[in-house]
């Protein structure tokens, strides 16, 4: 007779993909958090007021685009003025939201520094360019589809500008697994 075979008993083990989940989801809601805090918090709004310098410089921008474009306006603070209509550019409308979404998946996820360095500043200029373009194109149709502006602007444009940091976080992926040895 054989050596005897030691019954093994199956006790089910955390999988290094479950703990990486984990770690993700617990990272990626604790760094949105600060960053929301960072943004929203009045006594740190009252030293340095991070979103309306960022919205001011979104602004700005797209205000010299548009009138390389043609478009009449005028920008003061985060309103662009054009003919007939003015935009209030706010808090999810000037980028920053979804560079936000994006940059901290991006940090979250296990990847080398330098991949996520530049998945970040890759991302960020990538989404900075659509949202310019995003709001040039809610520009003219505040001035020319006045009646469709708030279908466009609710429904399409923002829900765009989630839809493209996702494809843009998930192409960073292909990027960032390159590579990486897989366990």
């Amino acid at each position: 007779m054989g050596p005897k075979r030691r019954k093994r008993e199956h006790v089910p083990k955390k999988t290094t993909q479950a703990i990486s989940l984990k770690r993700f989801g617990i990272t990626y809601i604790s760094l949105m958090g600060f960053f929301f805090v960072l943004i929203a918090f009045q006594p740190i709004r009252d030293i340095v007021d991070l979103n309306r310098f960022y919205t001011k410089g979104v602004v700005t921008i797209t205000a010299g685009i548009m009138k390389l474009l043609g478009i009449a306006c005028t920008c003061h603070g985060a309103v662009i003025t054009l003919p007939g209509t003015s935009m209030d550019v706010r808090f999810g409308c000037n980028g920053l939201e979804a560079v936000m979404i994006y940059a901290v998946a991006v940090i979250a996820f296990p990847a080398s520094w330098k991949k996520r360095l530049i998945g970040i500043v890759g991302g960020f200029v990538l989404i900075q360019i659509v949202n310019v373009i995003r709001i040039v194109a809610l520009a003219y149709s505040g001035i020319h589809f006045r009646k469709l502006f708030e279908y466009i602007h609710i429904y399409v444009a923002q829900g765009m500008m989630i839809a493209v940091a996702l494809g843009i976080y998930l192409l960073w992926i292909g990027y960032a697994k390159a590579d990486t040895p897989q366990s």
